[in-house]
């Protein structure tokens, strides 16, 4: 059997591109076993190409993955079609994997790969499972069941001729139900926004739900080679690194059945290094232009506080606001979003809302400045300068994600979305 082996700098592929050994159905590497279709199955002696992979990483789900691979093999009945299950666990999982092949009416492959070759956690597993494959198209699925196998053909149908069609807790009719309690789905919201607002052009004007593991794409759509695989959000990875036609299908997070939740605060920690690690250059020039519009600002209030004329240090913190606003609009413009004015709006309407929102904010800020300035007796200059650094995410998820958004009746912004009941 032939395993593609695209090279990638991350390292996941290294376990595919030992030399490996058949052994009845499995094919066993150094330290990784990756369980093979048998060798009389109609694809392997054929060896034809697949139309589509499923991709599924699996970390103790062995409750799951009968039911699982079960009813893959339904929805996909017909269909040319295998399953890739890429393994961390330390339960029975691969055993219930090799169970639920022996009998499955598609291919069954699993990768399992030891403690030492974990690269890159799920999104490492993913990138193995895709390596691995060698079809047309490659569906990612969680093991869990909260992800219905039930939509992966709808999925697949979905690419059409773009590139990638995702599976939406929050397009259309789609339900986040899944999600434990109000604080994980307060952090998925939070999260997404502000991945859309971080990549405004390539997440925010295409996909709602950039955090999601349920999705497809076109294999020759996606360069491996520009992937970083780390933490949980392979989705954020390929979206992030590749300017793509996406779909978007409504669905129902399903609530977990069987098995323990894998989130935790340490998914919260490696989502904070895969922002960094992607993209934090839009930010960080956002950044420097506001503190820099800092500093314009702290200026003109002590110039004009200090100064011959002794303005009252409120009168003084909204002048100096709007100085900066317009100081920081101007260099937003040249450094910041220049890549997004085309299809934007004009730039009196962009000036129009930057000036609203900012001034709304500098009103909403004055009554914090008084309170340090009268009651914890701060320097007018210094408590002008916390109550800035506290609007600084606000005033960038602001400019992103309105500002510098396209207007819904410019067609050519729009992303492409389909809706398909399931």
């Amino acid at each position: 059997m032939h395993l593609r082996s695209d090279r990638d700098p991350s390292g996941v592929s290294s376990i595919l591109d030992r030399p490996v050994v058949m052994t009845g159905n499995h094919i066993a590497g150094a330290t990784a076993t990756i369980w093979a279709p048998p060798a009389d199955d109609e694809d392997a002696r054929a060896g034809s190409r697949l139309d589509v992979t499923v991709v599924v990483p699996t970390f103790n789900e062995g409750t799951n993955v009968v039911s699982l691979v079960t009813r893959l093999c339904a929805a996909l009945r017909g269909r040319s079609a295998e399953i890739v299950v890429v393994d961390d666990s330390t339960d029975d999982t691969p055993e219930q994997v090799s169970r639920a092949a022996a009998w499955a009416e598609l291919p069954v492959r699993m990768i399992h790969r030891e403690p030492a070759e974990r690269v890159g956690g799920l999104s490492g597993a993913v990138s193995a499972g895709i390596l691995a494959s060698d079809s047309d198209f490659v569906v990612v699925m969680d093991g869990d069941l909260q992800h219905p196998p039930e939509l992966v053909p709808a999925l697949r149908d979905a690419v059409g001729h773009g590139d990638l069609s995702v599976a939406s807790r929050y397009a259309g009719d789609g339900r986040p139900s899944g999600l434990a309690s109000t604080y994980r789905r307060w952090v998925s919201r939070s999260s997404t926004l502000i991945v859309q607002a971080c990549f405004p052009r390539r997440v925010g004007r295409v996909c709602t739900d950039p955090m999601t593991g349920f999705f497809c794409f076109r294999r020759s759509a996606i360069e491996m080679s520009r992937l970083r695989p780390r933490g949980f959000k392979i989705l954020l990875e390929i979206l992030a690194r590749h300017d793509l036609r996406v779909r978007e299908l409504p669905f129902t997070f399903a609530e977990r059945l069987a098995g323990e939740s894998k989130a935790s605060w340490r998914n919260g920690v490696a989502f904070v290094h895969q922002m960094v690690n992607l993209r934090m250059g839009r930010m960080s020039r956002f950044a420097a232009v506001g503190a820099l519009g800092t500093l314009v600002n702290l200026g003109a209030m002590a110039l004009l506080v200090n100064g011959p004329l002794e303005v009252g240090y409120v009168l003084a913190a909204i002048v100096a606001a709007e100085v900066s606003m317009l100081h920081n609009f101007v260099l937003q413009e040249r450094f910041v979003f220049s890549d997004l004015r085309d299809g934007t709006y004009r730039w009196p309407r962009r000036l129009a809302h930057h000036l609203a929102f900012n001034s709304v904010e500098a009103l909403i800020r004055l009554p914090l400045l008084v309170l340090l300035v009268e009651t914890v007796h701060v320097w007018a200059v210094l408590a002008q300068g916390i109550t800035l650094a506290v609007a600084f995410l606000a005033r960038f998820l602001f400019a992103s994600r309105v500002v510098y958004r396209s207007p819904r009746s410019e067609p050519s912004a729009r992303p492409l979305r389909t809706t398909v009941e399931v």
